[in-house]
């Protein structure tokens, strides 16, 4: 790849002319409402904050770090120049040739130029951004990476979940139910411990990526990282706790979760776009030990009201995912998915296929529905033909009112996988601890045993469209 740590990222993204300085802005909503403004559009600049108010120059904050395909492309080591379409058709041959690498450990690296155990530590010694106006803290894990370990079996997991700083030496690390560090946390807490931490505050951006993907059970993030480099990952064994600390990272900590340690945690402005999941205890994070690098950069990767261009990029690639996914679970006659960015990339996907048999798209919504990258905290399938562009939310939803029929054409399917962060969970669920929501499968696509005589859509033809335009398109592109 082009690049091996976010400093040499860096440098590319400024190469493309995509890499901004803000210097002096406050970390108590300035940031955070810059952050919000430039995650909203499309293919805005990486901001990179400096001489941030009340912290030394140096110490430091990125934002929007993948919002536009450009820096995507870069980060995938794939062509900077393809259009949405053509990412996720690269992105899936690419996907098919990565053999995981299991990762190296070394006795050095960057992380290591700045070593904090005991009284040392100090996390707010970090410009840590106060995100959104209602949020409950000071949230320095956004653009992270969380490596857990299964107790029974060692396996190793790495995800991104929020971090929020408590005091000098604690954090929380607030982790949805069915996630698998969470399950790794309840594997150590039903034996009576503490469970081992390593986050990762700040890294290049495939780092955080990888952790915040979905992978089949058992897979090592880790490993998978390597193998789309192309070679292993560096990390260093932490001392604390045992588990891998990349050794490029700029920040990461080592620490243990307590479970008789609880402690209000929350609100966050979460990525649906509310406030969620409130206030309740959240297990501390006991820190054990600091390290960072000199001039330490936080990835800051705050959730935005939907839509935004971090959405969109990463819609892309979960799209590229479901379709495969979809296709290995031996539904053929795909022409193209979308998760679209008003429903945050999960809420709501958009499914084209050539019909081929009757009950055919009703199969592919319901798949689609449960598939590994849909699966967690989904809502709305629409499942259209192939003349329906999915990533045209406009034809989508033509579709959805010409070809459907709410009483024939809607199915629900209920007590699928949610989460606390649900806006639509309600009081009572939540009392009952019971995060589960439903899915509704809509088939907006003409009736198969009578879709040749459907009536026809009162739109020129393609090939008639291109024939006229290629004619005139020279007068129409005149300025008056």
């Amino acid at each position: 790849m082009e690049y091996h740590d976010l400093r040499t990222w860096l440098k590319r993204v400024e190469q493309l002319g995509e890499l901004r300085v803000i210097r002096g802005a406050h970390w108590n909503l300035e940031i955070g409402v810059l952050a919000e403004f430039l995650m909203r559009g499309r293919n805005e600049p990486v901001v990179l904050f400096d001489a941030i108010k009340d912290y030394p120059a140096g110490y430091r904050v990125l934002v929007n770090d993948v919002g536009s395909r450009k820096r995507l492309a870069l980060t995938l080591d794939l062509p900077i120049d393809l259009d949405e379409r053509g990412l996720m058709d690269a992105w899936r041959k690419a996907r098919k040739k990565i053999q995981p690498l299991p990762h190296k450990i070394v006795q050095d690296g960057p992380v290591l130029e700045n070593i904090l155990q005991g009284e040392e530590i100090d996390m707010w010694k970090f410009p840590t951004p106060q995100w959104h106006e209602e949020d409950g803290g000071r949230y320095i894990g956004t653009g992270d990476a969380i490596i857990t370990t299964d107790p029974d079996n060692g396996t190793l997991n790495m995800g991104t979940y929020r971090v929020m700083v408590h005091g000098r030496d604690k954090v929380f690390v607030y982790i949805s139910p069915g996630k698998d560090g969470r399950i790794h946390r309840d594997k150590w807490f039903a034996r009576g411990e503490p469970m081992p931490v390593v986050a990762v505050l700040g890294s290049d951006p495939l780092l955080h990526m990888v952790a915040s993907w979905t992978l089949p059970h058992g897979q090592c993030e880790l490993d998978y990282l390597g193998g789309l480099r192309g070679e292993p990952l560096e990390v260093i064994r932490g001392p604390v706790t045992g588990l891998p600390i990349p050794a490029a990272a700029e920040i990461a900590i080592e620490g243990y979760v307590d479970p008789n340690d609880r402690q209000p945690e929350g609100p966050f402005g979460e990525w649906t776009g509310y406030y969620a999941s409130g206030v309740r205890d959240e297990p501390v994070v006991q820190v054990k030990a600091l390290y960072h690098r000199n001039d330490p950069i936080i990835l800051g990767s705050p959730p935005v009201k939907p839509p935004s261009g971090k959405v969109y990029t990463h819609g892309i690639l979960r799209s590229a995912a479901i379709q495969e996914e979809m296709e290995g679970a031996g539904v053929h006659g795909i022409r193209g998915v979308w998760f679209h960015e008003a429903g945050a990339g999960k809420m709501l996907i958009a499914v084209s296929i050539e019909q081929r048999y009757p009950g055919h798209a009703r199969q592919v919504g319901v798949i689609a529905s449960q598939a590994r990258s849909a699966a967690y905290m989904g809502r709305y399938i629409v499942v259209v033909d192939s003349d329906i562009d999915p990533m045209n939310l406009e034809d989508v939803i033509w579709a959805m009112c010409t070809r459907s029929d709410p009483a024939r054409d809607i199915d629900i399917v209920r007590r699928c996988w949610s989460s606390p962060l649900d806006p639509m969970v309600s009081p009572e669920q939540r009392k009952n601890r019971d995060f589960s929501s439903s899915r509704a499968i809509i088939d907006a696509t003409r009736p198969f045993e009578w879709r040749e005589e459907f009536p026809k859509v009162s739109e020129s033809s393609p090939e008639l469209r291109e024939k006229v335009l290629a004619k005139w398109r020279k007068e129409l592109s005149q300025q008056p």
